[in-house]
């Protein structure tokens, strides 16, 4: 179990990355069922804070499921994520579950992790970093 640690945290990595531009995606090209709310549709661009996030969505998603520039990329994702759960979702209710704020709180702890952890070693970044 602890030899595959480093390669499940960079499936993790994948994954979440992959998860959170898909929400980009979404709301940016109406793909996927569009955004939220909109019944297939797309935010407008431009709108705050709507448009914003799902650039930040989509972009740090990309850049965090290569595995390039994962730390960065894994920090502003956290914090917007941690600015919609606190601006959208908990003022409805003090809870997760009630305000339906779990997939920004998950989204937002998760990507503060691989804040601190790095991509893992199957990653973009690993690549261009042994030349040097």
């Amino acid at each position: 179990m602890d030899a595959a640690r480093p390669y499940v945290l960079s499936l993790f990595r994948a994954v979440v990355g992959l998860l959170f531009a898909c929400h980009g995606a979404a709301s940016l090209f109406g793909v996927l069922g569009g955004a939220a709310g909109t019944k297939g549709g797309t935010i407008e661009a431009g709108t705050w804070p709507g448009w914003y996030a799902a650039v930040i969505q989509l972009v740090c998603g990309l850049l965090v499921m290569a595995g390039a520039g994962t730390r960065g990329a894994a920090l502003i994702a956290s914090g917007s994520m941690a600015y919609a759960y606190f601006d959208v979702h908990q003022k409805l209710a003090l809870w997760p579950i009630q305000n339906g704020g779990e997939a920004a709180a998950m989204f937002a702890f998760a990507f503060l992790l691989l804040v601190f952890t790095g991509p893992g070693p199957v990653a973009l970044s690993r690549l261009y970093s042994r030349g040097r």
